[in-house]
């Protein structure tokens, strides 16, 4: 390719005002209009689109991840947003039980179940919006690509003082519009071919799994990718299921009211939901989950596998079902809501088995 081809494909620099203006003329048009989607159509990341703003209505924030997040639960009651390419996940409640080191770790309050990867975060703005319906504020993190991680929003009951005084103290020391440093996220790795992979020590491997947190650990061991491992394991571990099977379990939790356990992450966090469903409702390619403490948007023609996978465990086999896009990143996850050291509920396991029969479309 020659360098005039190369300059001539190569995104146009635009300055923050530029940005800002068009961001602004976009939204006067639709006012609905999601950041990521504008973003999007102008060329640039969520994170750029949100640092041009800064000094109008956005801060940036310092990169002091710990201690931001251990001053989170001083804010009560907020609304916790984590998506990935097809699906987003949020969660009311408030944020307790903090366990949290330099590198990451967890939230485990009921509501707001949070597993945290620092490593994978980048920037952080306080962000506030003028919406029909108020103005709304938030701490929203991204990747170094760029790409949103985790947002938190204030709601009508939050502490506001306490969020003004949070965001005083992690102010960064800039506060100039633009100027990030985005890295754009390196292609996924291919598997290995599945002849490479010793499938006789996988399955010996599988069999002798007491926590479903060895799972991670066995694959990287064995450098098998995870759908490769389904692959290798159907008939033994897995059973691969149609694209619908995932709003199948939702409405099967719905009518019988099972408590079930629904992951959603991208590479920074993953978000989880323990409880009932009740209200879905289907909009063109979505799949919504709409209750009043938690939300699901799932785009299901972006579903490109689906499988069962159930691991052995100390306290009895635990059933998972998983989907996955077409580039093999993890959707979203659903188990039967279960404690360590609780068998699975067997209402899960008898929808599972429903599961399992269903046909394609």
């Amino acid at each position: 390719m020659s360098q005039a081809t190369q300059l001539t494909d190569a995104p146009i620099p635009q300055s923050p005002d530029l940005l800002k203006r068009r961001y602004a003329s976009m939204r006067a048009e639709n006012p609905r209009l999601r950041a990521r989607d504008a973003a999007r159509e102008l060329g640039v990341s969520e994170a750029e689109l949100v640092a041009a703003r800064v000094g109008d209505g956005v801060k940036r924030l310092d990169t002091r991840w710990k201690a931001l997040i251990e001053a989170m639960p001083g804010l009560g009651e907020v609304m916790t947003l984590t998506r990935n390419e097809a699906c987003v996940h949020e969660k009311v409640g408030t944020f307790g039980d903090i366990r949290v080191s330099d590198m990451g770790g967890v939230t485990l309050d009921p509501e707001i179940d949070l597993r945290l990867f620092f490593s994978k975060w980048a920037f952080a703005f306080a962000v506030e919006e003028e919406l029909a319906s108020g103005l709304r504020k938030s701490i929203q993190i991204f990747g170094a690509d760029g790409e949103a991680v985790h947002k938190i929003y204030l709601r009508e009951t939050s502490d506001e003082t306490v969020y003004n005084v949070l965001v005083r103290d992690h102010l960064a020391e800039t506060q100039e519009a633009g100027g990030l440093d985005i890295a754009p996220a390196a292609p996924k790795e291919a598997d290995l071919p599945d002849s490479e992979i010793d499938r006789k020590a996988l399955l010996e491997r599988w069999s002798r799994i007491s926590d479903v947190h060895e799972f991670f650990g066995m694959l990287k061991d064995l450098k098998a990718g995870r759908i490769q491992a389904f692959r290798l394991a159907e008939g033994s571990y897995t059973k691969k299921v149609p694209g619908h099977a995932f709003r199948r379990a939702l409405e099967i939790a719905r009518d019988i009211s099972l408590p079930i356990m629904i992951f959603v992450g991208n590479k920074g966090i993953i978000q989880i939901h323990t409880g009932a469903v009740s209200n879905l409702k289907p909009m063109g390619p979505w799949m919504n989950v709409l209750d009043e403490r938690f939300n699901l948007h799932l785009r299901e023609d972006m579903i490109a596998e689906s499988w069962i996978v159930c691991k052995p465990t100390s306290d009895g086999t635990v059933t998972s079902l998983e989907i996955f896009d077409k580039n093999g990143e993890v959707i979203a996850m659903m188990f039967g809501a279960r404690k360590p050291g609780k068998p699975e509920l067997e209402s899960w396991r008898e929808t599972v088995l429903q599961l399992e029969k269903l046909e394609a479309h």
